[in-house]
């Protein structure tokens, strides 16, 4: 997989990140973002309470020093074509999408203006950040919902387009404290375009920089390969029969690691042979 370089860092949260004490990840977001120069958007389009959550997360952003944090709230796909919102979006220094529902965020906002203003200023350099819900969207297909703590089954994960930013890839979020491993499987073995799936521990991220990808917080992220797959039989199961891959790999990688993206290989730096 080649990913393409002329574009902003990802920042992929696993959700329920640190907001209380050191917040290492969303230190990560602010410092990409330009640190106190940051003029940062949050997105609440996915949750219930838009005002508590933009409210929340304003005042984190402003406690680690960002310059200027607005909210926009997408209620309804109309909000998307707002004058306001899109002249904020070209401001930006970095966009947060917050958690809640990825679907509503994919109701909202996919293939409108504001879409096509934030993908425009990712393209220019801007990165782009997800917890949880706002984790899920950033494939071009991505999960919306799922059976957790099962073998994998085509039955078990149920797929949607996302928002693209991360395209070639299935992403899934809460990873080790859901069990979502057989989901993620059963997602990556349905996508034919996509042969690396990526599952996040909770206050964990991947912060994808071009071809690379670093693991921070304290979990880990499990890496699945099938781009090596010699035997699967997935194309012969009714949806509640179990699966069965033969010669995928398995990668999970801890606070420092990273993985490259093009040679699918998992890089020991320093920091994580210390650590």
């Amino acid at each position: 997989m080649t990913q393409n370089s002329i574009r902003g860092p990802l920042l992929i949260i696993g959700g329920a990140e640190d907001i209380q004490g050191e917040c290492e990840i969303l230190q990560e977001f602010v410092r990409y973002a330009g640190g106190i120069k940051a003029r940062i958007v949050i997105l609440t389009a996915a949750t219930e309470s838009p005002i508590e959550v933009g409210q929340r997360y304003s005042a984190l952003f402003e406690q680690l020093g960002a310059e200027d944090v607005r909210t926009i709230d997408t209620r309804c796909k109309e909000d998307a074509y707002s004058s306001t919102a899109l002249q904020d979006i070209e401001k930006a220094t970095g966009v947060f999408f917050t958690g809640g529902d990825q679907v509503k965020i994919v109701d909202t906002i996919k293939d409108t203006d504001l879409d096509a203003a934030i993908h425009r200023r990712f393209a220019q350099g801007m990165i782009v950040a997800g917890t949880s819900a706002g984790a899920a969207i950033m494939p071009d297909m991505m999960i919306f919902d799922g059976d957790s703590q099962t073998n994998p089954r085509r039955s078990i994960v149920k797929m949607s387009p996302g928002m693209g930013f991360f395209p070639g890839v299935i992403i899934d979020q809460h990873f080790l404290q859901r069990a979502r491993i057989g989901r993620l499987i059963s997602a990556l073995m349905q996508q034919k375009e996509a042969v690396l799936g990526f599952g996040i521990d909770e206050n964990t991220a991947m912060l994808v920089i071009g071809n690379k990808i670093q693991v921070i917080g304290e979990g880990a992220v499990t890496i699945i390969d099938e781009s090596g797959v010699t035997h699967s039989n997935i194309d012969n199961i009714l949806k509640d029969e179990a699966l069965a891959i033969c010669n995928a790999k398995l990668h999970i990688l801890a606070k420092g690691y990273e993985f490259d993206l093009e040679t699918h290989k998992p890089i020991f730096n320093q920091l994580a042979v210390s650590s």
